[in-house]
């Protein structure tokens, strides 16, 4: 089945410029002013690529994202212009701030990591005492991360350095913050109309050519966010049980279990095609959780030339854009 996923692409559309390779999508800028954006099937965890890709991985972010930019483009403008193929989102060609824009509104994921080991410091941000592992934190906190290239890790940064070394202008960063919070807002009232709980995302923020802060990459897919079921979160949470997640953490959880973080010298487990096919279905139940809509599979059968000939018609369609 992994042979039907779409893990690199070699693209050479017309007025290309140059093309950039992410850990998930691939970007290609068309003269001085569109991005077109790829999803492939990647599967990234602990900011290191699987060797195998996931079926359908990339349609299900790519539409998840298209519609949660138009669900919050009231509130925050972004990078988006046309989603011409299943695997494609076309937009302004932008500056990306290099910081992810980390919103935490649980005690889950990386901070319950960090707060296990003994921290109550996170990103310059303190935590609470006596929480427990997915407990609500009393308001969301911002805990922002360095944008990392392929193959590195992001890392933890406070509001503090991000001045201090000028990554960010504070004017800027302000901006950035107020964004982060409206979004999350919103994405958690989106969520709680879904029966979900959405625990922590990360947004990416970018400049167009004419100084305006745009939202730019995805938003609240499953793989920038992490979802809980809301029916029996608090009895779970009283019982100590785990909770019911929406979210590839169920991926990291194997990969931990077999023995790999992402560390120097462990070795990447053997994803299976039954394996792979079960990730699969778990993205496509994301998708409906998420969107509340079936998913409609796109057709895998010469996928390359799908998308080629889908950017194309629109590039020759849309020259003066």
């Amino acid at each position: 089945m992994s042979s039907q996923a779409i893990t690199s692409t070699n693209f050479e559309f017309p007025d290309q410029s140059s093309v950039y390779h992410g850990k998930v999508r691939e970007v290609y800028t068309i003269g001085n002013n569109l991005l077109v954006m790829v999803a492939t099937d990647r599967l990234s965890a602990f900011d290191v690529v699987m060797p195998k890709g996931i079926p359908y991985k990339g349609q299900i972010l790519n539409q998840i994202a298209t519609k949660m930019m138009k669900a919050t483009e009231d509130l925050v403008p972004n990078w988006l212009i046309a989603t011409p193929d299943p695997n494609v989102a076309i937009g302004h060609l932008c500056e990306p701030f290099k910081v992810e824009m980390v919103i935490r509104g649980y005690l889950s994921g990386h901070a319950a990591r960090e707060y296990k080991a003994g921290k109550r410091m996170i990103c310059g941000v303190a935590m609470p005492g006596g929480l427990k592992e997915n407990d609500k934190f009393p308001e969301p906190i911002i805990t922002p991360a360095t944008k990392a290239e392929m193959g590195a890790h992001d890392e933890d940064i406070s509001r503090e350095d991000i001045l201090r070394r000028s990554i960010v202008s504070e004017e800027d960063y302000l901006i950035l913050e107020s964004y982060t919070r409206k979004l999350f807002q919103r994405g958690s009232e989106i969520a709680a109309s879904r029966g979900l709980i959405l625990v922590d995302t990360k947004y990416e923020f970018g400049k167009t050519k004419d100084g305006k802060i745009v939202l730019i990459d995805e938003i609240h897919t499953p793989d920038s966010s992490r979802y809980f079921y809301a029916e029996g979160y608090q009895e779970r949470q009283d019982s100590g049980e785990v909770q019911k997640q929406l979210s590839k953490e169920f991926v990291r959880q194997w990969l931990i279990s077999n023995g790999f973080q992402g560390l120097e010298g462990q070795k990447l487990p053997e994803m299976t095609d039954a394996y792979i096919s079960e990730i699969s279905n778990r993205y496509i139940e994301l998708y409906e959780n998420i969107t509340g809509e079936n998913f409609i599979k796109a057709d895998l059968n010469n996928i390359h030339e799908r998308i080629y000939n889908n950017v194309l018609k629109y590039l020759s369609q849309n020259r003066k854009s």
